[in-house]
């Protein structure tokens, strides 16, 4: 057997494994790694969360990702440059990582790289009959690996698209596996780029677990910061807090037929754009609107289909608690707009259940991987989007 194979074998037997999971998502602000110690699969999953960094990506990191970012027309030899590119870097920012911690690679079983998003488009973006669902990340496994000289699974949303999932979200995986509790439905919100929740039943059935995107979440805010406050985000909601929502743009944000659309649904930058907004002030004759009200208005707009999406799920004579993770939940101005727009949710970030909420899409990406090695099937139904495999390629460093 090829030394890989065994070494993989190996792995996949110990009654813990260290893995670190690695994301990166539409903000591009950087890549969050997140050192995991596991035991057990499936239900019985123990995670714990050893150690976690952020590493910002400096503005030059990002020019280089945003030049082919969403976009449909590209210049195809940067993107084929980019993948590689991106590859080493993240394994570079792992190695760095370690060094950091005082820990050999050799003591760590697998990378779980998400990888960066490029661009994604299902058939509800598409439109294009004869095409699948589809959606593209870079940053090569194999470059991973060979850099780290750790065992890497990448690519985890190939296998949904192919399953007939739309690549995206992904995260009822790992949250079913591991912040599942008897008795009580908890609605799992993460607020990254894009916002989505997974819904986990009290009853703790598999086949009633699903995950959806809500729409956006930071995208156009951090959009507008940085168009007209050369500013990565809204630190602290201040300028959220400093403008007044406007009803007539708002109602017409509100108007794509993404939001009519049936559980579960995934979408992106591509669909909200600075295009997107422009259109919608054309029509409701807002384009002199301040940069105040405006970003003051996408922060309502985010709240407001984050807690619509969550109310068509939820029943009258049911309770549930929402647990928050990713950066939106650092915004004031937004969290404390869900909190009006769903007064009887009670409302924490996922540190209260052990993971941190920065790090929770990282910590999701390994819990994959560890499925991936050691795993058995979990029937999650014949529901769209939600598909009962396995996820990630396999890449071994030499």
């Amino acid at each position: 057997m090829n030394a890989n194979l065994s070494k993989l074998v190996e792995i996949a037997q110990k009654p813990t494994r260290r893995i670190i999971g690695l994301m990166s998502g539409t903000s591009m602000d950087g890549l969050d790694i997140a050192l995991c110690r596991f035991s057990g699969h499936g239900a019985a999953t123990t995670v714990t969360l050893e150690k976690f960094e952020t590493v910002n990506f400096n503005e030059d990191i990002k020019d280089e990702i945003r030049r082919v970012f969403a976009k449909k027309e590209i210049d195809f030899q940067h993107l084929c440059l980019l993948n590689p590119w991106v590859g080493n870097l993240h394994g570079k920012l792992v190695i760095d990582c370690l060094e950091k911690w005082q820990i050999s690679p050799r003591e760590v079983d697998i990378v779980a790289s998400h990888g960066q998003t490029v661009f994604h488009a299902p058939k509800i973006l598409h439109h294009l009959e004869k095409y699948p669902n589809a959606t593209l990340q870079i940053g090569d496994g194999d470059h991973i690996a060979v850099t780290t000289g750790i065992i890497t699974l990448s690519d985890f949303r190939q296998k949904h698209c192919a399953a007939g999932g739309e690549g995206a979200p992904l995260a009822v995986y790992g949250d079913y596996f591991v912040f599942s509790k008897q008795g009580e439905n908890r609605i799992m919100l993460n607020i990254g780029g894009i916002a989505n929740f997974t819904y986990l039943p009290g009853s703790l059935n598999a086949q009633e677990v699903f995950v959806t995107d809500t729409g956006p979440g930071n995208t156009l805010i951090d959009a507008f910061m940085r168009k007209f406050f050369n500013l990565p985000f809204d630190k602290d909601g201040q300028v959220a807090k400093s403008g007044q929502v406007n009803s007539s743009l708002l109602d017409a944000l509100k108007k794509d037929p993404f939001f009519k659309g049936p559980f579960p649904k995934t979408t992106g930058p591509e669909l909200f754009s600075l295009d997107y907004v422009r259109i919608a002030q054309q029509r409701s004759h807002t384009t002199s609107l301040s940069p105040e009200d405006l970003v003051t208005t996408l922060t309502q707009f985010s709240a407001e289909t984050i807690a619509e999406a969550i109310l068509k799920v939820c029943k009258n004579n049911q309770n549930y608690h929402l647990y928050l993770s990713g950066g939106g939940m650092h915004n004031p101005a937004l969290i404390d707009t869900l909190r009006k727009l769903l007064p009887n949710f009670p409302m924490d970030a996922t540190d209260s259940l052990g993971i941190a909420g920065d790090a929770k899409e990282a910590v999701l990406f390994a819990i994959l991987a560890n499925e991936t090695l050691c795993g058995d099937t979990v029937d999650f139904g014949t529901r769209k989007g939600v598909p009962s495999v396995s996820m990630g390629k396999i890449s071994f460093p030499y």
